[in-house]
């Protein structure tokens, strides 16, 4: 048993304890993995941030051109409205002066 124990200890001893020189040599690699992540991830940001502001002026732009789109709809309708009335002012028109035209014929015939 004390030959175990023995082993231990020199098994312990041999092996030593991690000192600040090699933490910090095992350390820096994993700082500078750190530090590159960190400037991805506030470059990340920055472009979601930019498309956010991007996707925003889409959208209003959308919402502008669908209001265009809605007056020209608007006017589009109100011009064939009036296109219709001024064919119908001009079929009673046409039959007025067919009227007419009758009548003249008539008289001419007398």
């Amino acid at each position: 048993m004390t030959r175990i124990l023995g082993l231990a200890v020199i098994a312990a001893l041999a092996t030593g304890c991690a000192t600040t020189s090699s933490v910090k040599e095992e350390m820096a690699p994993l700082s500078s993995k750190v530090a590159a992540l960190e400037q991805q991830d506030a470059a990340m940001n920055a472009k979601l941030a930019d498309l956010g502001k991007k996707s925003d002026a889409q959208t209003a732009d959308i919402q502008a051109l669908r209001k265009e789109i809605a007056n020209y709809n608007a006017a589009a309708q109100k011009a064939a409205a009036d296109a219709e009335a001024a064919a119908t002012r001009a079929e009673a028109a046409a039959a007025k002066a067919a009227k007419a035209f009758e009548l003249r014929q008539m008289k001419g015939a007398k």
